[in-house]
């Protein structure tokens, strides 16, 4: 079994940056696909970033170029490095961590408003 434990959420003002954090406890996370989520108020999960064993990473296109996905396998952490924040960025931030199976953390909620 998996547990995820996601942190680093708050609220920020437009402009700003905040870092998420992941720590996996349990599972296979070098070899682990990891991806971040986000889902804001009455709208769908959408997929925010992701990388591979390898460290290939892929972005959505709201965060190209300002969000940073990385992992630190040593310490089955992943980071989302988010600068330039937009309240439009205002939504509960979710990582995922696939091997044969996903399982999910339970939320960080990030607000960005003045």
């Amino acid at each position: 079994q998996v547990q995820l434990v996601e942190s680093g959420g708050g609220t920020v003002q437009p402009g700003g940056s905040l870092r998420l954090s992941c720590v996996a406890h349990g599972g296979n996370f070098s070899i682990s696909v990891l991806d971040w989520y986000r889902q804001a108020p009455g709208k769908q999960r959408e997929l925010v970033a992701t990388i591979v064993p390898s460290g290939i990473t892929d972005y959505a296109d709201f965060a190209k170029g300002r969000f940073a996905i990385s992992r630190d396998n040593a310490k089955n952490t992943v980071y989302l490095q988010m600068n330039n924040l937009k309240p439009e960025d205002t939504a509960v931030y979710y990582c995922n961590l696939y091997y044969f199976a996903s399982y999910w953390g339970q939320g960080t909620q990030v607000t960005v408003s003045s």
